[in-house]
């Protein structure tokens, strides 16, 4: 009874060995296998399912079917004119000839290794063959805006001043040679987009030799270097004062034009006053002739005498402390005053 049970006992180790190592095996969705043995590779396997193997004979090897992603480390590259710029690529690819890629590769971390090799050699060879300006920009819709927002800041800068239309006409064609001389943009002729196809066709037929294919590949980022950082700033804070010098200038003249019509506008109205003053006057003094003389025609000697007497008194009396007398012709109208 003890050996049945000792027999029995080693048939389960046996039997859970044998389907442990046993001929089944699982390929998953999104896998695919290749089944080698003694090293050879007997046969690839693409389609998920239950498969079958020799036991302890084949070995299965797995990779993914999916697209997988390649991240480049951000690299400092110089470009053609010898600017310094770090850049951040990415690409997409994946295993589309499994027995190659075992043959060639193994594992995925030595295709990994292999990729690095290609496409960071790839990014350093384009970017070191063209401009600062073709790797940074895509299209040259740039040298559209730059001019148009200019010219619409010089037209607003303008729009608030009275002045004659062939004047303002001359003023924004000022502005608008000024902007196209001071502020040149180069027009590119392939931009970030070419560039990530130049480094895809450097490497995609190099990297098919591998077993994979090269789905595409992206600039993610550039970023400057900090010398050319500082570099740019000096030339945007260059730019900037030059077009503030320019509207500072703009500013003074528009200033002194309106300064001198509000001085001649000035001289005009107190011209104006002045004279409206005078001929008012003179018709006040007028009318005051005109009335003394009605006034001294109408009187008789007397009043006419009192009314010198009086202007004296007002012009001589003032000089006087004190008068002790009036005893005296000068003051007969003082002993007088209530003839009148």
């Amino acid at each position: 009874m003890k050996k049945f049970l000792t027999v029995i006992a080693v048939l389960v180790v046996l039997a859970i060995a044998f389907l442990a190592f046993g001929p089944l095996y699982v390929v998953d969705e999104g896998e695919q296998a290749v089944v080698t043995r003694f090293g050879e590779i007997v046969r690839v396997e693409e389609e998920a399912g239950l498969k079958l193997r020799t036991p302890f004979i084949d070995n299965v090897v797995r990779f993914p079917r999916r697209i997988q992603s390649w991240d480049g480390e951000p690299n400092r590259v110089p470009t053609s004119e010898n600017q310094f710029i770090f850049v951040d690529t990415t690409a997409r690819w994946r295993i589309s000839d499994p027995a190659l890629f075992y043959a060639s590769t193994t594992s995925l971390p030595q295709a990994v290794s292999r990729l690095d090799d290609l496409l960071d050699s790839a990014v350093r060879t384009v970017i070191t063959d063209n401009t600062l300006e073709e790797a940074v920009r895509s299209t040259n819709l740039i040298l559209e805006l730059d001019e148009t927002e200019a010219l619409l800041e010089a037209e607003q800068a303008i729009a608030g001043a009275e002045v004659e239309e062939g004047e303002t006409a001359a003023e924004l064609a000022e502005l608008r040679d000024f902007i196209q001389t001071e502020v040149p943009q180069n027009e590119i002729t392939m931009g970030r987009r070419m560039l990530a196809e130049a480094m895809y066709n450097s490497v995609v037929e190099d990297i098919r030799d591998f077993g994979i294919e090269l789905i595409d590949v992206v600039i993610r980022q550039i970023r400057y270097s900090d010398e050319l950082t500082e570099s740019v700033y000096d030339r945007m804070v260059s730019e900037r004062n030059q077009f503030a010098q320019f509207y500072r200038s703009f500013g003074e003249g528009r200033k002194q034009r309106i300064l001198g019509q509000i001085e001649q506008e000035r001289d005009t109205i107190l011209s104006e006053a002045q004279a409206r003053a005078e001929a008012i006057r003179g018709d006040g003094d007028a009318q005051a002739a005109r009335i003394y003389t009605n006034a001294y025609a109408q009187s008789t000697d007397d009043f006419y005498e009192f009314w010198l007497s009086i202007e004296s008194y007002r012009n001589t009396l003032p000089a006087f402390s004190a008068t002790l007398s009036t005893d005296m012709e000068y003051f007969r109208f003082l002993e007088r005053a209530n003839q009148f």
